[in-house]
């Protein structure tokens, strides 16, 4: 079993502590296994709706869905491929809001496996450590390949940062359009959802809250 790092271990914890974490099961099985798992119970699913998996445009379709799930859209699942956090010493004694916005989001709801797609804005006021800028979108990134629902999807954010930065002042929002809302049920084309994680002076204060958020 690859070992996690520090920080990987750190948020979990914190994820559990606050009832955040994604509903999981603890499981020993292999990538691999995984994938030759769920290659076979696809194989089962298009067969059962009628294909022809003979044909030479379907017959790898199992397969590629079974990498796809396991090593893309849902590696987020696996604590190991946490990104690697590169946070630096404030010794400039900054401590004006930075932000990161439109951080591109793709997620799969996790109600019907279908793409939730939308935009991130990240911010945080710098206590004793500044993270890369790179990492913010990394972050973002793992929690968001995974099968989620938004409001939980924007609160694991910010409670990641929180504990990787030590300090609660830290704020997200997020706006995505659902496709289990655009391709399925009422077919609304149109709608977006908009959530938001506030910590901290985000959360108290109302000017560094406006501030946030009427640049977002």
């Amino acid at each position: 079993m690859t070992q996690l790092s520090k920080e990987a271990v750190i948020v979990r914890s914190a994820l559990e502590a606050k009832g955040l974490e994604t509903p999981m099961l603890h499981t020993t099985v292999s990538a691999h296994e995984k994938k030759q798992q769920i290659e076979q119970h696809m194989a089962s699913i298009m067969t059962l709706l009628g294909l022809d998996l003979a044909d030479d445009s379907l017959a790898e379709t199992p397969h590629r869905i079974a990498k796809m799930y396991v090593d893309e859209i849902f590696a987020g699942l696996d604590y190991s491929t946490f990104p690697k956090i590169t946070l630096i010493e404030n010794k400039m004694g900054t401590d004006e809001m930075i932000k990161v916005q439109d951080i591109g989001v793709t997620s799969t709801c996790e109600h019907h496996f279908v793409t939730i797609d939308g935009r991130a804005t990240v911010a945080y006021l710098p206590k004793d450590k500044i993270i890369g800028l790179s990492k913010i979108n990394r972050i973002v990134n793992f929690f968001a390949k995974r099968p989620q629902v938004q409001e939980r999807l924007t609160q694991q954010i910010l409670v990641a940062l929180q504990v990787l930065l030590g300090t609660d002042n830290v704020a997200i929002t997020m706006t995505a359009t659902h496709y289990c809302v655009k391709s399925r049920g009422i077919m609304d084309a149109l709608s977006q959802t908009t959530t938001t994680a506030l910590g901290g002076v985000f959360k108290s204060n109302a000017a560094t809250r406006h501030e946030f958020l009427s640049r977002a």
